[in-house]
């Protein structure tokens, strides 16, 4: 079989790639060249790509790397200022997971005669008589199907993950042994396009108009102080906003673009019963109104549980308001059926 595997320049690929050679597949890597601007963190620098090429040197497979800078810029870096505009609060990976990852990498596997593409995601990919089934990962501390709840049964069926069955522990251990420079590399954590020396209002400002913004008491509605950028400010935010005159803790549970007004309460003010998504996206078939699911809202996230109906989850108990741009994802056990914007 032949193998397209996405190379990072990272510890996971590079394991991933080693298993499919090992394997006896036909194997071939390619690393993303994604961001063209400064990048000294997460996963677009220069040095990941050559980490993956030596990686590949070592394993004794081809590597190449493929220019999406144009497509990242237009469906990655544009949303990210676009929602943030709007008084949204994107999630960065999961758009570039959406449409680069999952989508034009994979149709370039295809065209270039590949049968599959492999990737070092922490999730796990079973195939049963009706369909491809998403599952979390072994290890619930790296496990990454939050990240990829998105996909559909046509890219499911095309995809492997060779190390969602391992725990990351041991998957440095492979790499340890397999001799690979990327045994002890750090995982990357931050958003690839925007340096460690450039805040995000420096980022967004050079991109599109910020506005100052008043911090307002929701029960008096006094003023409490005022933000440079309202366009970064997110629900549930309590640091980073400046001083608010007294020693009450008070949190973000409203933000008013429109009136450059940022509304804050107490902790009770930021829970929520209910949970409003649109743009939902399923994993095998539509999920059943009115059935019992469990839901997730970051990456590492605490799960819950609620009542799903097609444009909202009824929850159990409450919890933390979520910001409107961010994913939620849908379980049943260990199994992912969807995911969700919120609204």
């Amino acid at each position: 079989m032949r193998v397209l595997i996405a190379m990072s320049g990272g510890v996971d690929s590079s394991v991933a790639a080693l298993m499919m050679k090992n394997a006896g597949h036909e194997v071939v890597g390619a690393t993303m060249k994604l961001w063209g601007g400064v990048s000294d963190s997460g996963c677009c620098s220069v040095s990941d790509v050559a980490d993956a090429r030596m990686v590949a040197g070592r394993i004794g497979i081809d590597h190449h790397v493929f220019n999406f800078t144009e497509e990242f810029e237009s469906n990655v870096v544009d949303h990210y200022v676009k929602s943030y505009s709007s008084g949204l609060t994107p999630n960065p990976c999961i758009e570039c997971n959406r449409k680069i990852k999952f989508d034009l990498f994979i149709d370039r596997a295809l065209r270039l005669g590949f049968d599959m593409v492999a990737t070092g995601h922490y999730a796990r990919v079973e195939e049963r008589v009706d369909g491809f089934h998403l599952l979390r990962g072994i290890d619930p501390k790296k496990d990454q199907s939050y990240v990829i709840s998105m996909l559909n049964q046509q890219r499911l069926g095309r995809l492997i993950l060779p190390i969602g069955d391992f725990p990351k522990e041991q998957v440095r251990e492979i790499a340890k042994d397999a001799g690979l420079i990327t045994a002890s590399k750090p995982d990357s954590q931050d958003v690839c396009f925007i340096a460690s020396t450039t805040s995000r209002v420096e980022f967004l400002s050079k991109r599109t108009a910020v506005h100052e913004g008043v911090i307002v008491d929701s029960d008096t509605g006094s003023e409490l102080g005022k933000v440079e950028a309202i366009e970064t400010v997110t629900i549930g935010q309590r640091r980073g906003l400046g001083t608010v005159g007294d020693s009450k803790r008070r949190y973000v549970i409203e933000v008013r673009n429109d009136e450059r007004k940022i509304v804050m309460g107490t902790l009770d003010d930021t829970y929520a019963s209910m949970l409003h998504f649109g743009d939902l996206a399923t994993t095998l078939g539509p999920i059943e109104e009115g059935s019992h699911v469990m839901i997730q809202t970051s990456s590492h996230g605490y799960v819950k549980g609620g009542t799903f109906w097609f444009d909202r989850v009824e929850l159990d108990e409450p919890i933390r308001k979520v910001a409107p741009g961010q994913t939620v994802a849908f379980y049943r056990d260990d199994e992912v059926l969807g995911s969700g914007v919120v609204r």
